[in-house]
């Protein structure tokens, strides 16, 4: 990161038509932290194969909360990706927090998971598997490539948009219509 380049944390990543590679392509990732070492964050509108009541069984946590089980656990980024990571709004000192903003963290831990079977959890989270990750200059680098919008956190993009949405309407917080950006491959 530049002396002159601001750090992303609290930031969403809006891919661009241009940025083609399958595991990014029209996705938005939260940038939970960034600094002069690189950047981490979460995918926040990929669907995995999984609901948190596979997550709950696979960690021997129970829940009577049908609805809770059903909730689709997102694919978070191709690192760790058998490591969950909760993106909430609920400041209490979970185990392993990392605090985004005000209102918004980031938990590694089981208690969190447990609090939710009981109905205690997070007014809104986010389950994922998985987290992306850029080295250093790395980020800095895609954004100079245009592959990427930068966007301020939302809470209604995060917690109340349905998945299929979140790109243009992350997208369209900064009046841009991702559907009329023009990808390009290639130079002329």
């Amino acid at each position: 990161m530049s002396a002159l380049s601001p750090p992303l944390s609290n930031h969403l990543l809006v891919a661009l038509p241009s940025l083609v590679d399958p595991l990014f392509a029209r996705s938005v990732a939260l940038i939970c932290q960034h600094d002069g070492n690189g950047a981490m964050g979460v995918l926040v509108n990929q669907a995995s194969d999984f609901t948190l009541g596979d997550v709950f069984a696979q960690m021997e946590i129970d829940t009577d909360d049908g609805d809770l089980r059903a909730v689709p656990v997102l694919n978070g980024g191709p690192v760790h990706t058998e490591r969950g990571f909760v993106i909430h709004d609920d400041a209490r000192a979970w185990d392993s927090s990392l605090k985004v903003a005000d209102g918004l963290y980031l938990t590694t831990s089981r208690d969190i998971l447990e609090a939710m079977a009981r109905g205690d959890g997070p007014r809104n989270a986010l389950v994922t598997l998985g987290c992306a990750g850029w080295g250093e200059g790395q980020l800095e680098q895609e954004l100079a490539d245009n592959s990427w919008l930068t966007v301020p956190a939302d809470a209604t993009v995060l917690f109340e948009t349905p998945l299929d949405e979140r790109w243009q309407l992350a997208g369209s917080r900064i009046g841009v219509d991702l559907f009329l950006v023009t990808g390009y491959s290639g130079r002329a």
